[in-house]
């Protein structure tokens, strides 16, 4: 395919038959894309995947310099210009995907370090994220509310400017919403992978999901309890936690974690009414797993990280006609509640969750609509359809006109600052993007003093 661009997807998570949300939205990309263009995928820490339509490497052990070269737009997430820094400097397309608001997890994720290792922790994320946008040609992010948090940030760091307005009064082409999507293909069970085949959960059990790992900023306690209450009224009630250690072994298994193994623990009910899977579902399988269950639940604290997060388990919950119960206060409890998926409650409300989980397993009546409309729901939200954005600009887009406006100065004349230029762009552009970098980052060093 001589004509079409070349395109390198990387992901700073593990491509492997059990895959976590960025792996896995990374991975779904190159599918998409590799429709219409020439595409490599690469992760920087493990790959041992292979798909017959585009070429999937180890970049941890063969770098990334060759692929660089080769490619004409580079699309990423995570940490990579951090670890992998000349790549600010290459001319390439670049994309940020910066679907996951890193900064706001690492407020719930360092709570049980020190506050001189909170405070280096928030100053690493936000350079990296910085960065991102900095370089960035064009960004995708999860929903229109994230879009609404990172337009402000991207006004602060200086890409609100004169050239991207003037190319884009709509600022799409610089940031636009690509959500995590849903396989358009129904789930087919291969076999029962926890109903009569977890001891425990029989066949005629009715199964709660928990549908991801268990991180700091998810609320598994208030849901153990409500099962708790649930069950002794419903004694056939089960709650199964489908991912407990994650495939990333950069990833560590978080506080939350033991805390709800605990609390399972200590009310009696480890093994008889709740269940943890040790270890991570193979991504091919998941089917299984999911069309065993009757109901998915999403549960979170209230907090920032939650008002500006979009739960991926959630698209599987979708993928599987599954109701959903969840805690209010993200963007998917809107759409439960808009389009009537299944229940939304308080955040630790212990009885509420009890009741809308009664309701949804329960009431035969209620739970064969819900699944109808979930079914129709589902259809809109294919990665067919939510890639479409990234797929366009790929295939396109160009260098963002303020970087390469500022570039083409660069090379121009190395030695002349940008900040003194006549042309009124160059000189404000400048000062815009060094001086939040530097008023941050004076910020964090008075809290580290």
């Amino acid at each position: 395919m001589p004509d079409q661009r070349n395109i390198l997807v990387v992901t700073a998570d593990s491509l492997a038959p059990r895959m976590a949300g960025p792996a896995i939205r990374a991975f779904e990309m190159a599918k998409a894309l590799s429709a219409v263009a020439n595409v490599k995928l690469a992760s920087t820490v493990h790959s041992s995947l292979t798909h017959p339509d585009f070429e999937i490497f180890d970049a941890s052990s063969i770098g990334l310099r060759e692929s660089e070269q080769w490619a004409d737009v580079i699309v990423f997430q995570g940490h990579l210009l951090a670890t992998h820094k000349w790549l600010k400097d290459s001319e390439k397309i670049i994309v940020a995907d910066i679907y996951d608001p890193m900064h706001l997890e690492q407020l719930e994720q360092g709570k049980d370090r020190s506050w001189s290792d909170r405070v280096s922790l928030g100053l690493d994320v936000v350079t990296v994220l910085n960065d991102q946008i900095l370089r960035a040609d064009f960004m995708v992010c999860a929903s229109d509310k994230q879009r609404d948090f990172w337009m402000g940030q991207l006004a602060g760091m200086g890409r609100i400017n004169p050239a991207t307005y003037d190319q884009d009064a709509s600022l799409r082409s610089l940031l636009d919403v690509v959500p995590f999507g849903l396989d358009a293909t129904p789930p087919v069970q291969r076999r029962h992978a926890i109903k009569g085949t977890i001891p425990g959960i029989s066949a005629e059990d009715k199964v709660i999901l928990w549908g991801g790992g268990i991180y700091n900023w998810f609320d598994p306690l208030t849901l153990i309890r409500a099962v708790a209450e649930l069950h002794k009224r419903r004694p056939n009630v089960r709650l199964f936690f489908l991912g407990v250690k994650h495939p990333n072994p950069n990833v560590p298994t978080m506080q939350m974690s033991y805390d709800a193994q605990n609390l399972a623990k200590e009310l009696g009910l480890l093994g008889s009414v709740v269940f943890f899977n040790e270890g991570w579902v193979p991504y091919d399988e998941r089917a299984d797993y999911i069309l065993d269950a009757d109901v998915g639940v999403s549960t979170h604290l209230d907090h920032l990280e939650t008002a500006f997060s979009f739960r991926t388990r959630i698209l599987d919950y979708l993928w599987g006609s599954l109701p959903i119960v969840s805690t209010a206060g993200d963007t998917f409890a809107e759409i439960i509640e808009h389009h009537e998926l299944g229940r939304v409650v308080a955040p630790q409300d212990v009885a509420g969750l009890e009741s809308a989980l009664e309701s949804v397993l329960f009431d035969d009546v209620e739970h064969a609509a819900t699944v109808d409309r979930v079914k129709s729901f589902a259809a809109t939200m294919t990665w067919e359809r939510v890639l479409q954005p990234l797929v366009t600009y790929c295939l396109t887009g160009e260098r963002a006109p303020d970087l390469a406006r500022k570039m083409i100065l660069a090379g121009l004349d190395k030695q002349i600052s940008l900040q003194t230029r006549v042309d009124g762009l160059e000189q404000s552009f400048s000062w815009r993007i060094t001086a939040p970098v530097r008023a941050v980052t004076g910020l964090f060093r008075r809290f580290r003093g």
